[in-house]
């Protein structure tokens, strides 16, 4: 009672609200900028069991806008050090950690164990996925998607409502819409978001207010606007994702570059006759300056193929990997061989490179 006090004295809520929250099940796909904030706030509030699904370990970088972790969480998986974070907030509830990536053979089982889902993913794949699994298995879907600025939140496939492909029924070019480890994104954005994501689970799980099925609300962080789009409900869309229920589980999930393309640069300094090239942009920092790096940005790749020899190895890396990747496949498709994508970000490979740089060095003056 002391700990719900303030739901409990809402009129719209009280012990028997409390009660609905409580006995709710929600699976969070995603323990990032998105899913920080909706699964603190669902678990101050009391939803009975949360579970986190994440493969991705604690970065850095990630310390920005992932507000539930700290430097103690570092290199660990974001679905266990969220666990822990929240057993410490709310030790009433049930919270079941997934460390372990979401794909088509696991999507339908998983959610089948829970009532609502959660979407706090960051790529395109992985957002379809879960809208068709969640079509599939016939739950609520909570979107949420951010961009540099701006964010989205919506409700799909609630009550005969529309699902995610009703409004983009197929995904982009793979790689065509870079992510925030590519452009960007203000550090409270996502705090914002998925504060709006967790007030809708919220109320759909009280049968409170106004929820967002068959809206899609844009919120633009610079100028304080916001705006509300319909959403049409695609019955030709919806069917034909339940007519390939059946082949659900034997598509794949396609993230990233074969293995053999992708390396660590621990695996590299001691090689001889290879060429470094950062394909960030120009203007992005910090650079890995006073080594035998190239930039050559991925926007302008395609026009500076002879800067590319055929004869040595070629070492791509980018902020965080992903545009790299794409440089990969790019030059693979354009008949450049000897090509790979380092899978480390810009900041650990200047450490790498300076070391590599010293001891190249001394092994030529020897």
């Amino acid at each position: 009672m002391n700990r719900y006090n303030r739901h409990i004295i809402l009129s719209e809520i009280g012990p028997e609200g409390q009660d609905k929250l409580s006995k709710a099940k929600v699976l969070v796909i995603g323990a990032g900028g998105l899913g920080c904030p909706i699964l603190q706030y669902l678990t101050a509030a009391g939803v009975g069991t949360i579970g986190i699904i994440d493969f991705d370990k604690v970065e850095l970088s990630n310390l920005q806008r992932q507000v539930l972790f700290g430097t103690s969480s570092l290199g660990k998986n974001k679905a266990q050090a969220a666990k822990t974070r929240l057993e410490d907030l709310n030790s009433d509830i049930k919270i079941k950690a997934y460390p372990e990536a979401l794909t088509y053979q696991n999507a339908l089982e998983l959610f089948n164990q829970y009532d609502i889902i959660m979407d706090g993913s960051d790529n395109f794949e992985t957002r379809y996925l879960v809208n068709d699994a969640c079509v599939i298995t016939n739950k609520p879907l909570v979107f949420g998607a951010i961009y540099k600025f701006e964010g989205q939140v919506s409700i799909f496939n609630y009550n005969n409502g529309p699902s995610y492909r009703c409004l983009f029924p197929n995904p982009p070019q793979k790689d065509a819409v870079p992510n925030c480890s590519e452009i960007g994104v203000l550090g409270v954005l996502p705090g914002i978001i998925g504060s709006m994501q967790a007030n809708e689970v919220t109320k759909l799980i009280l049968g409170i207010g106004d929820v967002l099925s068959g809206k899609l609300l844009c919120y633009n962080s610079l100028s304080n606007q916001t705006s509300t789009l319909r959403i049409n409900r695609n019955d030709a869309v919806i069917n034909d994702i339940l007519n390939q229920q059946s082949t659900f589980a034997e598509r794949t999930l396609d993230l990233n570059c074969e293995t053999n393309e992708l390396v660590s640069i621990q695996n590299i300094v001691n090689k001889e006759s290879i060429q470094f090239i950062d394909v960030r942009e120009t203007h992005e920092q910090p650079k890995v300056d006073r080594l035998s790096v190239e930039n050559i940005p991925l926007s302008s790749i395609q026009t500076n193929l002879k800067q590319f020899n055929n004869e040595k190895e070629k070492y791509f890396f980018c902020q965080s990997g992903t545009r790299s990747k794409r440089a990969v496949a790019f030059l693979k498709e354009q008949g450049i061989t000897k090509c790979y994508s380092i899978e480390e970000g810009a900041l650990e490979i200047k450490n790498y490179l300076k070391e590599f740089n010293v001891v190249t060095k001394e092994e030529r003056l020897k």
